[in-house]
């Protein structure tokens, strides 16, 4: 047999009703307060039983529910009343959340459209577009011509984008020493200034360093403002200034 359920345009089952009594009242639903509940809950039944409206058995189910808690809470051990309100307020919270989500969807998801599969329809294949042939002849050319394009390119080709040029350090080395018999010393970063490319400048670096090593020239100075000094006679000069 189909179990009826009561329904009207309000409540749609005794949570959905004590909820309403909840919200109307601005009841704490973590703390109900029973005794309150119980008494507006019993009006909305003999509210319902005047307007001779059939009340299904949850509703009756509900109100007996709520007569025991009330019932346990009037002893000195409450313990178990306490559980069952618990329970109870549970049970409105999980409802109330539904609730909100069911709206949410209502306004996003209709019911009322059916969206079948899509049907497998074989594709046609066959290219029924008319061309004039002067338009025909360029394009096929280009598409013949494409073919070329998947043949590597000669190394020639890379010469300009991988390829750099070769400084020697020795031609470097001169430079800087004719820099320095000018004047015999200069800025260190005044050795930079007529590098063309990177490769110029690591083979003037690398030229310091050997002039450096050979006792040529020394530094003096620190930071930014450090120079260059010429060495003239050599190792004995070296240690003599030092």
């Amino acid at each position: 047999m189909e179990k009826l359920s009561y329904k009207t345009d309000v409540f749609e089952g005794p949570l959905d009703l004590l909820l309403h009594l909840i919200e109307k009242n601005k009841l704490n639903i973590y703390d109900i307060l029973i005794s309150e509940l119980l008494d507006q809950y019993m009006e909305q039944i003999d509210l319902m039983q005047q307007q001779d409206l059939d009340i299904a058995g949850e509703f009756l189910a509900m109100a007996s529910r709520l007569i025991q808690i009330k019932s346990a809470m009037l002893l000195p051990k409450y313990e178990e009343a306490e559980e069952m309100r618990k329970e109870l307020s549970g049970q409105l919270i999980e409802y109330r959340k539904c609730k909100r989500v069911a709206a949410m969807l209502q306004s996003r998801v209709s019911f009322d459209s059916f969206c079948r599969e899509p049907a497998k329809i074989k594709a046609d294949m066959k290219y029924k577009r008319s061309h004039e042939p002067s338009y025909l002849i360029p394009a096929y050319m280009s598409a013949v011509g494409r073919g070329k394009l998947r043949i590597p390119p000669p190394k020639d080709a890379f010469s300009g984008i991988v390829a750099r040029r070769i400084v020697s350090v020795s031609s470097k080395i001169y430079s800087v020493i004719r820099k320095l018999r000018r004047t015999e010393s200069r800025p260190y970063r005044e050795m930079f200034d007529d590098a063309a490319d990177r490769s110029e400048l690591v083979a003037t670096f690398l030229a310091i360093l050997e002039l450096i090593k050979g006792k040529r020239v020394r530094i003096t100075g620190d930071g930014e403002d450090c120079e260059l000094r010429l060495i003239m006679g050599g190792e004995s000069d070296w240690n003599e200034q030092s």
